[in-house]
């Protein structure tokens, strides 16, 4: 074996802690309860692991594209425009992901001073999205400083984030055993009927969430053509990391179960959750708020990594190579220090207004969290759409690409599996569109909720139309 190549172990390890993080259990658990179990069993055999295999293929086929998927649809259909619009689509579905990220820093630093949730529970709408909107703007400032060493820190501290995911299940485990006063919170957890999902339309209105929280395996299609014989080790890389995924999910849901009632599910949950389990882990343990400082101190280095980063790198993706036949000069335009001035400013611009615009129609933190959330669920599955298009149009000119690793040879059922993919995930965004809210209980908020989580992803998607449009008539004027 070649010194330049990696173990199958270590790629798999790598793929683990870019995909998982503890905040996908505590969200999908606030969403379905105890019967989230299932939903994580079915979600990783019907599509992770074939997304992941997907990947694969098409990191093995074009391993010397720069572009990651946008280069793959160009790849794929020869079409510039077609690949314009998969960049397009993996830098706008960052703006909805980066509007919660201030919020989620907030809450951090609330429970590391304060040791509970109150910023979650107390504090109005309005003022969270007024200091959200200035955490953001200094964020956006010193991006274009460069901020290197913070996303050292953030890579560090989110290697510290997935040890403590781990150990949240270890201890939540051994608790019942060192504290005999340590009662389950949901009731029959013993009984296999208690795991049983109720597949109505409020169920798939939840599935976004987790095509969400399994979403971003495209970002392990260079380490393919990195590893040991790929054709057989990829899959088993792949298989084993899924099988690790499937089985952090099970557990973390399960601990997540003895801690928090799943019949009566708080209100709260999504915002204040992992940090409330920390802390009730603490206090069965002796140890009091120590776990739960732990983490908030490396949520927020790593939420504050996570929104530096995700001002920076898909702003470059898009904008640094891009095609003068679509996207305006204006928009690439530098500074001296190479900084895309306009480019960050079109972020600041359409992020400053998801930050405000809950003033208009959310009533509670809470609920504010809830939405971001769900609208986050909604919006950033449309970029892996983009993979499966280009997995589908690959196994229609299968003859025209060599590839060391195939996932499927048959290329019909390759493009079966391919659309089943690229459906699912369409469907899973239109279904996380319906509020998670009662009407009954507050229509207004109920109403906001339904016209954002539709709006939204159709005007990020038309903007995206425009900037063709303005190219095109600068180009005109230029020539």
């Amino acid at each position: 074996m070649s010194d330049k190549k990696i173990r199958w172990f270590t790629v798999s390890m790598i793929a683990f802690s870019m995909v998982w993080g503890f905040g996908n259990v505590v969200n999908n658990y606030a969403q379905q309860g105890i019967s989230v179990v299932v939903s994580w069993i079915l979600i990783m055999l019907l599509y992770f692991i074939p997304y992941a295999l997907i990947v694969g293929q098409l990191g093995s086929t074009f391993k010397n594209s720069s572009g990651g998927v946008s280069s793959w649809v160009k790849e794929t259909t020869g079409k510039r425009k077609v690949a314009y619009y998969a960049a397009w689509t993996y830098w706008v579905v960052h703006i909805t992901y980066l509007a919660q990220k201030p919020q989620s820093v907030l809450i951090a630093l609330g429970w590391v001073f304060r040791g509970n949730g109150a910023v979650a529970t107390n504090m109005s709408v309005q003022i969270v999205a007024l200091i959200s909107l200035v955490i953001f703007l200094l964020f956006l400032f010193l991006s274009t400083k460069g901020l290197t060493t913070l996303k050292v820190i953030g890579s560090v501290a989110g290697s510290g984030m997935l040890i403590m995911s781990i150990l949240f299940i270890i201890l939540a485990v051994a608790v019942p055993t060192m504290d005999p006063s340590f009662k389950m919170a949901t009731p029959d957890m013993g009984n296999l009927k208690t795991y049983i999902p109720k597949f109505d339309l409020g169920y798939f209105a939840t599935i976004s969430m987790l095509v969400f929280a399994v979403g971003g395996a495209e970002k392990i299609s260079p380490y393919v053509n990195a590893i040991d014989h790929p054709t057989k080790n990829f899959p088993k890389a792949m298989i084993f990391m899924a099988t690790m995924i499937g089985i952090s999910a099970v557990l973390g849901s399960v601990a997540m179960g003895m801690l928090f009632n799943s019949n009566n599910i708080p209100e709260d949950l999504m915002a204040n959750g992992a940090y409330s389990a920390f802390q009730i882990l603490g206090n069965h343990l002796g140890v009091g708020n120590f776990l739960m400082i732990v983490y908030g101190l490396a949520q927020t280095v790593v939420q504050s990594s996570a929104l530096a980063f995700s001002i920076d790198a898909p702003l470059k993706i898009l904008l640094s190579d891009a095609d003068p036949e679509f996207v305006p000069q204006w928009l690439r335009k530098r500074n001296r220090k190479g900084t895309l001035v306009n480019g960050y400013l079109l972020t600041g611009i359409l992020v400053s207004i998801i930050i405000i615009l809950p003033i208009a129609g959310i009533k509670s933190m809470s609920i504010l969290v809830q939405w971001l959330t769900n609208l986050n669920s909604i919006v950033m599955p449309m970029r892996y759409i983009w993979v499966f298009f280009a997995y589908m149009m690959l196994n229609l000119q299968i003859k025209k690409f060599h590839s060391e690793y195939k996932f499927i040879k048959n290329p019909k059922l390759g493009f079966a599996v391919g659309f089943w993919c690229f459906a699912f995930t369409i469907l899973a965004c239109i279904l996380g569109m319906l509020p998670k809210i009662n009407y009954a209980a507050d229509p207004s908020s109920w109403l906001f909720q339904l016209i954002s989580n539709i709006a939204t992803p159709i005007i990020l998607i038309l903007l995206g139309t425009i900037l063709p449009m303005i190219a095109k008539k600068e180009q005109q004027q230029l020539n």
